[in-house]
């Protein structure tokens, strides 16, 4: 929409395949998209098309995928979800959910792997479908982040002043915010990289600690407890705590919320060393981040927590309202709401820096194609998109609407729009997947010859698309008995947005922005020179590792996989 051509480039531009990482310092000078020269003797390789540093390693991405997103949306916002429907509805919610993001994220590996470029499937979206849609797309992934961001500094800030009630929330989230801002534009992608690994690892032993504690004292086993509690919260209050599928409708909304940000290794595959290798484990390793994060969280927080405890919807410190600290209280540790606190507020600092990560980068690449104000795509000479991260942490003051009593019913309106947002994207994704392979078929490719292949092709992207605008047109319906008008619009005001956003485009950019017939679809630029050395092009045998992967020793491999 900043631009006229459809394409995102000048009809001068070279293509981004016809040029060089040694000729990219030039090529960013004269159609860098207000990109600024690029040292790359200092700061390693750059991408030459968006400007950023591939300074992410395999093992980074790996921990992202496992661990990167878990904040407390699933240690918090999972106790809200266990009052509203119980210890079974939870476990379905997740399952439900689990099951539809593994089938979105086989579509994100297929194509990412394949086209590893600035703005993931943002970009794709205009590649298969047209510009508009991809409009739509772009837009609505970044309020999932904003939004996802504003709830993250509100939990932080409240624990904070759990531990020092005589500073304000404001001075707490002025304190953090310049100093993620800071930490993001000076620190730049390696050091993020660094600290989400190590923040990702902790997170992992944390939730795997909890595990053992709820299996010790689900069992009887702690000193001075009665007896086992088994399964006792299932019978008192009930598998549905009363509420029925009703209930089961409420947490899907809450556990697509949880589960955003299993997608966020297709948007970091640009800053990626080595995508090939990086991309697809990534995307294995998702499904054993939801058997043992996200199921391994339903099924112990309803294994230890009653759903009718009052502390899960009135708990004062945002700690006292997660399942994890009621769980301890009642096993006779009331001092366990100090360590459960720190468990919370590392969660926080991995959730924060990550959401700014990928909001930041999502407009950066939607600038630099014209689908957002030009001088977000700007960035400096380290790889940094400093106005992108600046926008995107300035929105999360957002949260700071929760301080006033008025407001703060308006901010819960905002964050619950993350759960919508996500079905629309995900539904999305599993769409530009079946246009890809209907174009790649249309022009007689081999599918062998993909680097990555999706899972049940191709009942798993038509499944996406169902089963995501089914629950995004679904996850309102308690809203209607009986009727809120504030709940009704914050549930359903995102679907008309999308499309709204559809058309206004078209209509701007009639006649130039035609959707894309799939012999028409251009398959073959953008691929990233590591991929194109495996052979697709033509008919290789598809991907396979470097040779070197296959001389390490037998204990390397082990050890790196754990």
């Amino acid at each position: 929409m900043f631009r006229h051509n459809r394409s995102g480039k000048f009809d001068d531009e070279p293509r981004l395949d016809d040029v060089s990482g040694e000729d990219a310092p030039g090529y960013q000078q004269q159609y860098g998209h207000g990109v600024r020269s690029v040292d790359n003797s200092d700061h390693g390789l750059i991408d030459p098309d968006s400007g950023v540093k591939r300074g992410l390693k395999n093992r980074h991405l790996s921990m992202m995928a496992l661990a990167g997103i878990i904040g407390p949306g699933l240690l918090v916002g999972s106790g809200g979800a266990l009052n509203s429907g119980g210890p079974a509805s939870l476990i379905i919610g997740f399952g439900v959910i689990g099951i539809i993001a593994f089938s979105v994220m086989q579509s994100l590996g297929e194509i990412t792997t394949l086209y590893p470029g600035g703005g993931a499937f943002v970009s794709l979206a205009e590649r298969m479908v047209d510009k508009s849609f991809s409009v739509a797309v772009g837009w609505n992934y970044f309020i999932i982040w904003a939004t996802v961001l504003a709830s993250e500094y509100n939990v932080i800030c409240s624990i904070l002043n759990f531990w020092a009630p005589r500073v304000p929330l404001w001075g707490w989230f002025l304190i953090l915010w310049t100093i993620f801002l800071a930490f993001q534009i000076i620190g730049g992608i390696t050091a993020f990289g660094e600290a989400e690994y190590i923040l990702a690892l902790i997170k992992i032993l944390g939730l795997t600690a909890y595990f053992i504690f709820s299996i010790v004292y689900a069992s009887g086993g702690l000193i001075g407890q009665d007896g086992p509690i088994g399964f006792r919260y299932w019978h008192h209050p009930g598998a549905f705590n009363g509420h029925g599928f009703r209930g089961v409708a409420t947490v899907f909304v809450f556990c697509s919320t949880f589960y955003a940000g299993v997608e966020s290794v297709a948007v970091a595959a640009t800053e990626t060393r080595n995508p090939g290798i990086a991309v697809p484990r990534a995307i294995r390793q998702v499904f054993f981040r939801i058997i043992f994060v996200y199921m391994g969280s339903a099924f112990f927080f309803g294994l230890t927590c009653p759903a009718d405890s009052d502390e899960l919807i009135n708990g004062g410190a945002k700690a006292l309202q997660s399942p994890m600290t009621i769980a301890i209280q009642n096993a006779g540790w009331n001092g366990g709401v100090h360590l459960i606190n720190a468990f919370i507020l590392i969660t926080c600092l991995s959730a924060v820096n990550s959401s700014i990560y990928i909001g930041s980068r999502t407009i950066l690449y939607m600038a630099q194609s014209g689908k957002a104000p030009k001088i977000l795509g700007w960035v400096n000479k380290r790889g940094v998109p400093v106005w992108a991260i600046v926008l995107t942490n300035a929105v999360g003051a957002i949260s700071m609407m929760n301080v006033s009593t008025g407001a703060s019913k308006a901010y819960s309106y905002i964050i619950n729009l993350a759960g919508v947002s996500t079905f629309l994207v995900w539904g999305s994704i599993s769409f530009i997947h079946i246009r890809f392979r209907r174009a790649w078929t249309t022009q007689q490719r081999r599918v062998s010859d993909l680097p990555f292949k999706s899972m049940f092709y191709p009942y798993s992207p038509y499944f996406g698309v169902f089963f995501n605008i089914f629950l995004a047109l679904v996850q309102g319906w308690t809203t209607l008995s009986p009727f809120t008008a504030g709940k009704f619009v914050d549930a359903y005001i995102l679907l008309p947005l999308f499309g709204v956003i559809y058309v206004v485009c078209k209509l701007y950019w009639r006649g130039e922005d035609p959707f894309k017939r799939s012999w028409d679809i251009d398959l073959d630029s953008g691929r990233r020179s590591d991929l194109d050395k495996s052979g697709i092009e033509g008919g290789g045998g598809g991907y396979e590792e470097d040779e070197q992967t296959n001389k390490v020793p037998l204990w390397r491999k082990i050890w790196s996989s754990l």
